[in-house]
């Protein structure tokens, strides 16, 4: 990863640590935050599936340090992250990415979060508990993302980044 790249994906992890605060939403055992959709759909068209799985992980590693997330936050945002990342790189469509953003952390991380709040957390909760409000949280962060991104390409920006 060249250096870029590398100070791309740090602002993306500094924008999602410093605003975990602000914006978060809580959920029953979950802390939704649409902040990270955001940057997991803004990480996969910029710099590819791995990287953006490195930044969900990082940002919900230390959102949980810091006690402004919760475990359920890596299954949804690097599933979404990687699923972003994964359909751009195939269809380089920002909209495709769009989608796999929202069905990797609405849908199929929702589903995922059941067994780590039953057995890493203790709750017991409905199976599909978590996908309604991943999904809602999802698409209002990947719509935000999504809308950033446009504004990146129109200006320029990520040709700097890639080059």
């Amino acid at each position: 990863m060249n250096i870029k790249k590398l100070t791309t994906a740090s602002l993306l992890v500094a924008i999602g640590i410093a605003s975990a605060h602000v914006i978060s939403i809580p959920f029953g055992v979950s802390k939704v935050f649409p902040v990270q959709h955001g940057i997991n759909l803004l990480a996969g068209v910029i710099l590819g599936p791995g990287p953006a799985v490195a930044i969900a992980f990082t940002i919900s590693l230390l959102r949980n340090i810091l006690g402004t997330g919760s475990l359920l936050a890596f299954p949804g945002s690097m599933i979404g992250a990687f699923l972003a990342g994964l359909l751009f790189k195939k269809t380089g469509k920002s909209f495709i990415a769009m989608l796999g953003e929202v069905v990797g952390t609405g849908v199929i991380g929702g589903i995922v979060a059941y067994p780590v709040a039953k057995f890493f957390m203790g709750r017991e909760i409905a199976a599909f508990f978590f996908v309604a409000p991943f999904i809602l949280s999802s698409i209002a962060g990947a719509l935000i993302g999504y809308a950033l991104y446009k504004v990146i390409v129109k200006t320029g920006i990520t040709n700097s980044i890639e080059g």
